[in-house]
């Protein structure tokens, strides 16, 4: 600590064929090195126009289109350790930072000074060393300075035979930087004006499109509800005959949907991914999440996940209850099956992206023992407190419909156009709240940087569960409007759709944004964990939809005195 070094020698190491090609691949596939010091990341500058971009990653090398497309390698590292002084007062101290709550005792006689690592940063070289210097150099031995000005001379280059020396030189220099504010360049990556410009714009956009649907939406309802209520009983037993649009599915529209128990596990588990979400980015945007404490947000959104299992048991029996007109006959089978169907689909996609990572030597594969972690925390925790919420939606009261359902099924007219066309249609505007924050969150999970506005993606979260309640909304009344009372999945799908678009774009991202990606297993790789995110965003938003239209035609036909 606090002792500068100029270049230390670390190893000589002369390559084999296989060892270039195994080199020649790497900086191919623009694989980064990640070095960590004090849980901080290393920083790399690069200028573009005097402009200054972060980096927390080096290239393993480069290639050089001007020297005969010959690749050269990084073997020469320059760190600059920032630090802090710190005074000891002989009482030790807790600080609540981004990297949680770290102690900070009190060794030794009182007001004795030290000093904290506030700053990392690393310049990456390539340098060709003089073997006849290095001669029989013991690790950590000190060789003469040497220049990181990159002339193509003094390139290191990656050959079979040609030996390669890595060494690294650091300095320590104060800083005024204090051990809470240590993260503060981190969080300003690049790019933090146009991400901040294109949120804003893209809220005000969504938000002026969704609100002039609602006023006119709530205009064309309410001048139907007041119209009709204000009629006498003769004129309403009059216009009973000649109903029109959505008032003539009155006997049918709370008859119980094909495959409703898919509906209600759907539904169940949309409920607990969309609360994990909701808490989860809460919490994050308060900080208590922060990327600077490693697996934080994942541990805490597992652990809302099982525990929100009571909601999703709750939240599916009750409304199996509802659509059996209270009969609760079934229901263990229905929180048995909302408490393994995402998860198990989960399960099953992370096991065969394992057995290729297994197959692939990578140490990226998950350990087994966390596969019985996993398997433990899923059956002991989660499948009880969903049993346990299924409970008690079976004991609430089940949702009395407020129309009566006619035992032979209306005749739905024939439309002029498939309804599945505006049911796929229908998740572009959900989709244009999301996809500029959706760039932010690929570039952190696949290009390494490290993801920091959530309170920009809790402001997204929150207008995107309003428009897809909207669409979902608007659409359940236009298909009830043209006398189709088959409104149930079609509410669900209509806000679930932009989970199609969100694949779409996962692909587009893939191809025109991600060159990263080298072979079959890593294609394979991002597209298994893209159709994870994809299901669970279906789930999610498709819930919002489909509780926002059910309880819209409960209150709709609840409004109106129709017998």
């Amino acid at each position: 600590m606090n002792k500068n070094e100029s270049t230390v020698f670390l190893c000589t190491q002369t390559l084999t064929e296989n060892d270039v090609k195994h080199f020649a691949q790497r900086i191919d596939d623009l694989y980064q090195v990640n070095l960590i010091l004090d849980n901080l990341p290393a920083i790399r500058y690069t200028y573009v126009q005097s402009t200054a971009m972060r980096w927390t990653a080096y290239p393993i090398g480069f290639r050089v289109k001007n020297l005969d497309n010959e690749q050269f390698i990084f073997n020469h590292l320059k760190f600059k350790v920032l630090i802090h002084e710190h005074e000891d007062t002989g009482i030790g101290s807790v600080i609540g930072t981004g990297d949680a709550f770290d102690a900070i005792p009190s060794g030794g006689p009182k007001n004795n000074s030290g000093f904290l690592v506030v700053g990392f940063e690393v310049l990456p070289c390539s340098v060709l060393h003089d073997q006849a210097v290095i001669g029989k150099r013991k690790i950590y031995d000190i060789l003469p300075d040497v220049a990181c000005d990159m002339e193509a001379e003094r390139l290191q280059p990656v050959k079979k035979g040609v030996p390669i020396t890595f060494s690294y030189e650091v300095v320590f220099e104060k800083s005024d930087i204090r051990w809470p504010s240590r993260w503060d360049a981190y969080l300003k990556m690049e790019g933090a004006r146009v991400h901040w410009f294109s949120i804003l714009n893209s809220l005000m956009v969504i938000a002026f499109l969704a609100g002039i649907v609602f006023v006119i939406f709530l205009r064309t309802v309410r001048r139907d509800l007041t119209k009709y209520e204000e009629l006498d009983k003769e004129a309403q037993a009059q216009m009973n005959e000649e109903l029109s649009g959505w008032k003539l599915v009155v006997g049918d529209v709370f008859r119980a949907p094909p495959h409703s128990q898919l509906l209600c596990i759907m539904v169940g588990d949309g409920v607990q991914i969309t609360g994990m979400a909701v808490v989860s980015i809460l919490f994050a945007a308060f900080g208590f999440m922060s990327p600077a404490s490693r697996g934080m947000l994942l541990t805490g959104m597992v652990l809302l996940y099982l525990f929100l299992g009571i909601a999703a048991g709750y939240v599916a029996c009750r409304l199996w209850r509802t659509l059996k007109a209270g009969d609760s006959t079934g229901w263990r089978s229905i929180a048995w099956r909302v408490a393994c169907f995402f998860p198990g689909i989960a399960f099953t996609i992370l096991t065969l992206l394992n057995f290729l990572l297994w197959g692939s030597d990578s140490t990226g594969a998950i350990p087994i023992s966390l596969f019985f972690i996993l398997l433990a925390l899923w059956f002991c925790i989660s499948v009880p407190l969903t049993l346990f919420g299924g409970f008690l939606g079976v004991r609430a009261e089940h949702i009395q419909f407020p129309v009566r359902t006619n035992q032979i099924p209306r005749q739905i007219p024939r439309q002029k156009y498939p309804s599945w066309l505006l049911v796929l249609g229908a998740g572009m505007l959900p989709f244009g709240t999301l996809f500029i924050e959706l760039f932010f969150i690929m570039s952190s999970l696949w290009m390494g940087r490290v993801y920091y506005v959530f309170g920009f993606l809790f402001v997204v979260l929150i207008l995107l569960a309003i428009v897809c309640a909207e669409v979902s909304l608007v659409l359940t009344y236009m298909h009830l409007c043209m006398e189709d009372w088959r409104w149930w999945w079609k509410a669900f799908f209509s806000s679930g759709s932009v989970a199609l678009y969100v694949f779409l774009y996962s692909i587009n991202y893939m191809v025109f944004d991600l060159h990263i990606l080298g072979g079959t297993v890593s294609i394979l790789l991002y597209i298994g964990y893209s159709l994870l995110m994809v299901l669970a965003i279906l789930l999610s938003t498709g819930t919002v939809g489909f509780l926002t239209s059910f309880y819209f035609v409960h209150y709709l036909f609840s409004s109106v005195k129709l017998d």
